[in-house]
């Protein structure tokens, strides 16, 4: 959950298949270095740069700064919070959700930058599997991973927040409204896009064009996914580079990115709109 305050160069064709064919040796239906247009091994470093110095980049620079000052705070890290989807406009609800909304949009903007970015290069969104060519299946993959990712994710949350080492998340801190639930989905639906687009499917993708191999790009696709969630904590950051290695690894096996937005925007609309829900209802939820 990210809302923080906000190869040799392969050829891929828009028409090649991705699916179980991924491996250690290559990565997800990448093969060549011929018919990139523009675009050169040289290039891959600073364009990677660029997209996250306006996106999740920026986030774990603003992330970090907040883990500072709650370190630094006369309270301990667990009687603080990290609130990750509050009101904008305490008291006018209907400025409240033009501002969710607006920020859900512009959230999304580096996304359409990665798009045009594929598109320059010869390729597309398709190349990384961020498509509906397989919905059945996505769809199945996303709600098992979710299912397996989202209840060991709640037991390590529980684990570090008792261990002292985390801030108490709190999902949700809305208004009663009838937009309420719509907002939360819709950021939830926005952290799956925005964060699997770029930090499994755009970066890895890239990573390996560079020559990385498969391990080092794992490596570092999952620091950057924990350290813009640093603002939640040690465990936050801890338990997303886990997170990270997994859906890194899944990437380089399935060469598709849509299962794991299914099951990040799966995993957030469970916390955001079951924190709701339980919250003052069940004794073991902070």
């Amino acid at each position: 959950m990210e809302d923080v305050p906000g190869r040799p160069v392969a050829a891929v064709s828009d028409e090649q298949g991705s699916d179980e064919q991924g491996s250690d040796e290559q990565g997800p239906a990448e093969q060549g270095q011929d018919g990139l247009r523009g675009l050169t091994p040289r290039l891959i470093g600073p364009e990677i740069v660029v997209v996250f110095a306006v996106s999740l980049g920026a986030s774990a620079l603003l992330s970090l700064i907040h883990l500072v000052g709650a370190l630094t705070a006369p309270k301990e890290l667990g009687d603080q919070h990290a609130v990750l989807v509050g009101s904008l406009a305490p008291g006018r609800p209907w400025l409240d959700l033009t501002l969710h909304l607006a920020g859900i949009a512009v959230n999304l903007a580096p996304v359409g930058l990665v798009a045009y970015l594929l598109a320059r290069s010869g390729e597309s969104m398709r190349t990384i599997g961020a498509d509906w060519r397989e919905p059945g299946r996505d769809t199945l993959r996303g709600a098992l991973l979710a299912a397996v990712i989202g209840g060991t994710g709640l037991v390590f949350y529980l684990f570090a927040f008792r261990s002292g080492i985390n801030l108490n998340v709190v999902p949700d801190s809305l208004p009663d409204a009838w937009w309420r639930v719509p907002v939360l989905v819709a950021e939830a639906a926005q952290n799956g896009v925005l964060e699997e687009v770029l930090v499994s499917g755009y970066l890895l993708h890239r990573l390996r064009q560079r020559g990385w191999s498969p391990w080092r790009s794992v490596g570092a696709s999952a620091v950057l996914r924990g350290s813009y969630h640093l603002y939640q904590g040690f465990g936050g950051f801890v338990g997303n580079i886990a997170m990270g290695v997994v859906f890194g690894r899944l990437y380089q096996r399935w060469g598709r990115t849509m299962p794991l937005i299914v099951a990040h925007t799966v995993i957030d609309v469970v916390a955001f709109v079951g924190y709701g829900l339980l919250r003052g209802r069940v004794s073991w939820l902070p």
